[in-house]
């Protein structure tokens, strides 16, 4: 299935909040890590969403190059050639883009876009996020509301954030309980500077105590109800039944209750980085250290090419990845609901 365009993408978003679920949104680094994130979607019949951030950006551009707006393109283009080969339907995604890159990354993504758009080409990226979460927020906003009206305009959906969500390795975050809890008067501003699509449509990553990177248990407290809270709280100031398309940065490691609440208050995206990776790499370990003789020369031996011939590890590491995918379709329900009929070995059911 080719990537999603404009139309698609709202759809599915809108069958996500609609039907209670919510789409794992994979950042990946490089084509292997790629094809793992379309198996997984696949293997569970889970449409899904595919992102980079920047320092993955300069990665796709080959290491020794580090142009992050080419590596994305190189990123976009590889998508679309290997998505065909899948039977689901998936978003592109730019990740977090901090204030001091999004002159360097976003407007020159969001100025080819608006040229492949005027050739009736569609979007480079169907959504791209702007992290302004480190600024006060009325800075936030106002960045926030030039980049909307700029992804309006080539038919793309924009992601902004509120509250700081922690960054965690094992230990405690360090940012304090105020910053990581969104609260109704974050979100009233949001509606006021943003609108309520229309002026573009657009996620919003509110923060309520989640962080990136992997922790170990009870170090992070969720939060969910804050969800809760904006969602009721902005409901009755519009009209509007559940008014935003909220999105979980955080993903990997929470709580599958917490995730479940949330889910239920409206988030239709969560972003799974931390634990994707380290299913890749953990499978890549495991070749290397039970075949340390075969895959390194040692003692004078020659080892065994069969062995370090890269396919040898990124084959499992591809397997195991994508069964993390998989996994993280079940959990947020996206598992058997793709926008497509078409089976596949393995091929969950709702």
């Amino acid at each position: 299935m080719p990537v999603a365009d404009p139309e698609t993408y709202r759809e599915m978003l809108d069958r996500a909040k609609s039907g209670g679920y919510a789409y794992p949104a994979i950042n990946v680094t490089s084509s292997e890590t790629l094809n793992a994130a379309l198996r997984g979607f696949a293997e569970a019949g889970s449409d899904g969403i595919i992102q980079i951030t920047v320092g993955s950006g300069e990665f796709w551009s080959g290491d020794s190059i580090r142009d992050a707006v080419g590596g994305a393109v190189t990123f976009a283009e590889c998508a679309r050639s290997v998505a065909r080969n899948y039977p689901v339907t998936v978003a592109l995604h730019t990740d977090h883009c901090p204030k001091e890159k999004y002159e360097g990354f976003l407007l020159p993504l969001l100025a080819e876009s608006r040229q492949r758009h005027a050739a009736a080409g569609g979007p480079l990226f169907q959504s791209h996020m702007w992290d302004g979460s480190a600024l006060p927020l009325e800075e936030n906003l106002a960045i926030s509301a030039r980049l909307l009206a700029l992804a309006a305009e080539v038919d793309a959906i924009l992601e902004v954030e509120i509250g700081v969500v922690g960054e965690e390795n094992a230990g405690l975050s360090g940012i304090t309980e105020e910053k990581q809890l969104s609260t109704p008067e974050d979100a009233d501003r949001v509606v006021d500077v943003l609108g309520m699509g229309e002026r573009g449509r657009y996620l919003l990553a509110a923060s309520f105590g989640n962080v990136h990177g992997v922790y170990r248990p009870g170090n992070v407290s969720l939060q969910p109800k804050v969800l809760e809270v904006i969602q009721r709280h902005i409901a009755e100031r519009t009209g509007i039944e559940s008014p935003f398309d909220l999105v979980f940065h955080g993903g990997s490691g929470s709580d599958p209750t917490a995730i479940e609440e949330a889910v239920s208050y409206g988030v239709v995206k969560m972003n799974i980085d931390t634990d994707t990776m380290y299913a890749f790499s953990r499978a890549v370990a495991h070749h290397v250290l039970s075949n340390y003789d075969k895959v390194l020369r040692v003692d004078g031996e020659m080892g065994s090419k069969k062995h370090y011939d890269p396919r040898a590890f990124l084959r499992p590491a591809e397997k195991s990845m994508a069964n993390r995918v998989a996994a993280a379709c079940r959990q947020l329900g996206s598992a058997g609901r793709g926008l497509l009929a078409a089976t596949w070995p393995g091929h969950v059911r709702a």
